[in-house]
């Protein structure tokens, strides 16, 4: 998998089906030389040629045929002739920003070290991965800079981390530290990214890159709905099954940047990592300092190569736990229902419905604690309501559970409300700047977590919780961005360092409870999908993807958002109409066909529902528990984007490719329409398929090339809005 040939100075990286090439141009500049598909022959000298331009200086006066301007570089660094962006800078003390990055030596390793006090990718056993550790030194500042790679045996994927080590005897500063950079040489490329907003999450955009720099980054404390800390790299030519496809997706939760950069060549860099613009960090000798882990993919088969394999990692090696592989119970949470007008009876109420419907697990969502009844208050006092929960958090969980459910519960641990006894106490907790400002987002305001009396205190809080009632789910909030960068703990010179160190108090958190409470499934939210990420899925193996819970809108959430996180992370519930969010009205079909392609739940009060409507909930339950195995752990083809049209298909195989589920929406219907006929993936060619819903039998070939055809109801004037139908193909030879 990795080898190093000393003739050659070259390093090969080796996949299943990949290739990538690092050389040690003149046995100290570590450079990148290819990635793409698997090579067998390597000739020597042919993959780089040093070459110098006008206005491109020379590191070496004595050799002026090439600059690091021009040079494809592993790891960049600052102002030594190379005007691109760096992945790394050091301030020294007496003020100088250069650097010089030279390899020292380096070590291949059976297995994947992990990354202390950060979430990562991981291995079962060490066979299943090799890693390179290149130990190198930066000549100005003196600093070791120790770059990883890991290479997975199975996966076309790369885990890339840098590790910064002051065995200088001198105070350092780093003002940068990415987690990668990957030079590529000039081709016409297209950079593909998940912007949005709260309720938008995650749509697709993608974008013809130009000689400067395209790039998207986070400064709100989280990777936030604005943004995702994720970017694929492809050719114009590039679809779902067909094209080269290079995927970037940091492991990190707080403010990031990425994005190419085109040279005055064409050629283009790509960069990830902790945003600079928020960040540095000092280092006195003997201190070091880990970056997050940036995972690369290459697919020779396009954007849907490149999910599944992005999907099957995460999954299976960066999820963790008891819930990693198991099927997640179908909740109701009574947000919608309720909001904070609810009482103990109308839970209870609630539960008995639900469990006839085939729900299994009741989730209590805010206002059950200190004495909020609305969103001004009482974050940070975890006592019970017992205005509304006379009996407490156990008196209402014994009664939940004596209907036949499970019960689970809301909390926002990160937050404080001015209006609570733990802001009074503390004051200084918050992240703030004393007496000159304070700025609130819902009311309320930020613990500082680079604090440990605070981390400590969460940790206890939630602890004390989750031991005075059987508690077995909890939905973890984080209502608000980040502003007043300041914390009452730091030094003036370690301002900037907040935002790293808050999201290692926030890691060092999850990871103490998740420990200590194994069996309780932890589920991630911010205001929806604000903090939908992967380093939050190392903790929490599903997110809240959205608090937009509108069909319609919901499809393309789910879609985009299925370009790098698995199915199995999605939660997606099926909601009242007309909408909480939108006031759009869909079919209670079609929402609970799109709340299916994840993990099913219901935000509405059973209560209130007719007959035929409770029917429908039974049946989509008893189907989602026949079918979320293969949902949640089959290979996903898109077949059809509902950014590119009014409407949106995907195929589900499983694994041993002995279910293959289709699932159709139609957004807006069209007046004399033909049926729709998909393509599908990966089927035998030899082998026929009985469709179940109809019992029509198909070759493989046929339904590969010629497609399976979609037969939508239709109304008086044509095919109807809002259509939307899950099939069911079974090979029969």
């Amino acid at each position: 998998m990795i080898t190093f040939d000393c003739r050659k100075q070259l390093f090969h990286l080796a996949t299943p089906h990949s290739s990538y090439l690092i050389g040690l141009h003149s046995g100290k500049y570590v450079t990148h030389l290819y990635w793409g598909r698997r090579l067998t022959d390597i000739p020597s000298g042919s993959l780089y040629t040093p070459g110098n331009l006008a206005f491109s200086p020379n590191p070496d006066p004595r050799n002026p045929s090439y600059s690091l301007d021009t040079m494809p570089q592993e790891y960049p660094f600052a102002f030594r002739t190379d005007y691109r962006i760096p992945a790394y800078e050091v301030e020294t003390a007496e003020g100088c920003f250069a650097g010089e990055l030279q390899y020292e030596r380096h070590e291949i390793l059976t297995g994947k070290p992990p990354l202390p006090g950060l979430p990562a990718t991981y291995v079962e056993n060490h066979e299943e991965a090799q890693t390179l550790l290149l130990h190198c030194r930066d000549q100005i500042s003196g600093l070791c800079i120790v770059l990883s790679y890991t290479v997975f045996n199975s996966l076309d994927a790369i885990a890339r981390s840098v590790r910064f080590v002051n065995d200088s005897g001198r105070q350092v500063v780093l003002r940068r530290a990415l987690s990668a950079s990957v030079d590529l040489p000039a081709a016409k490329y297209e950079m593909i990214t998940l912007p949005g907003a709260w309720g938008r999450e995650r749509h697709v955009q993608r974008t013809e890159l130009f000689q400067g720099t395209c790039s998207i980054e986070s400064r709100r404390g989280a990777s936030s709905h604005q943004q995702n800390p994720f970017l694929a790299l492809v050719t114009p030519e590039t679809g779902e099954e067909h094209g080269d496809a290079f995927g970037f997706s940091l492991v990190y939760s707080g403010n990031f940047l990425a994005g190419a950069e085109t040279d005055q060549l064409g050629s283009v860099r790509i960069f990830l990592g902790v945003n600079p613009n928020t960040f540095s960090w000092g280092l006195v000798s003997g201190d070091s300092f880990q970056t997050p882990e940036a995972v690369l993919v290459y697919s020779a088969h396009g954007l849907g190569g490149m999910s599944r394999i992005y999907h099957r990692l995460y999954r299976t090696r960066l999820c963790r736990g008891r819930y990693r592989d198991t099927p997640r119970p179908v909740l109701i949470n009574n947000w919608e229902a309720t909001y904070f007008q609810f009482t103990q009876d109308k839970l209870i109420s609630i539960a008995n419905q639900a469990k006839k419907l085939g729900m299994e697990l009741m989730v209590l969502d805010d206002g059950w604690f200190g004495h909020r009844d609305d969103d001004t208050s009482s974050l940070g006092d975890w006592v019970p309501y017992r205005k509304k929960l006379p009996e407490g958090l156990d008196g209402l969980a014994r009664q939940v559970t004596a209907v036949g459910l499970h019960f689970g519960l809301w909390m926002e641990p990160e937050m404080v409300s001015a209006d609570s006894n733990l802001f009074r106490t503390h004051p200084d907790w918050v992240i703030q700047i004393p007496e000159k400002c304070r700025s609130e987002g819902r009311n309320q305001l930020i613990l500082d977590l680079s604090r440990d009396e605070v981390c400590n205190y969460i940790i206890n809080t939630v602890s004390n919780v989750l031991d005075q009632a059987p508690i077995s789910y909890i939905k973890w909030d984080m209502n608000r961005h980040m502003t007043e960068y300041y914390s009452t703990s730091l030094p003036p010179q370690r301002q900037k360092e907040l935002g790293h160190r808050y999201m290692l108090g926030l890691y060092r958190i999850l990871e103490t409870l998740t420990a200590r409470y194994p069996e309780v499934l932890f589920e991630g939210c911010s205001g929806g999908g604000g903090r939908f990420d992967p380093g939050m899925l190392f903790y929490m193996p599903q997110i809240w993807t959205s608090d937009n819970t509108d069909a319609a809108d919901r499809i393309r959430i789910q879609y985009g958002t299925s370009l790098v996180y698995p199915v199995s992370s999605m939660t997606a519930h099926v909601s009242a109409v007309p909408n909480h969010q939108t006031g759009r009205v869909t079919p209670l079909s079609m929402r609970g066909d799109v709340a299916s392609l994840g993990v099913l739940g219901y935000e509405l009060d059973p209560n209130t529902l007719g007959d035929i409507e409770q029917d429908e909930i039974k049946r989509q339950i008893e189907q989602h528990l026949k079918l979320r195995r293969i949902i949640l752990s089959a290979d996903l083809y898109r077949l059809a984007s509902p950014f590119e049209g009014d409407e949106a298909a995907f195929q589900f195989l499983s694994e041993d490719k002995s279910v293959c589920l289709i699932a159709y929406f139609r957004l807006r219907g069209t007046i004399s329409a033909f049926p729709r006929k998909l393509r599908l993936h990966a089927l035998d060619h030899a082998s026929t398929y009985r469709c179940l819903e109809t019992g029509q039998v198909y070759g493989g070939s046929e339904l590969m090339f010629s497609g399976f055809p979609v037969q939508g109801s239709q109304a008086s004037n044509g095919f109807s809005d809002f259509y939307s139908h899950i099939f069911t193909l079974k090979p029969e030879t």
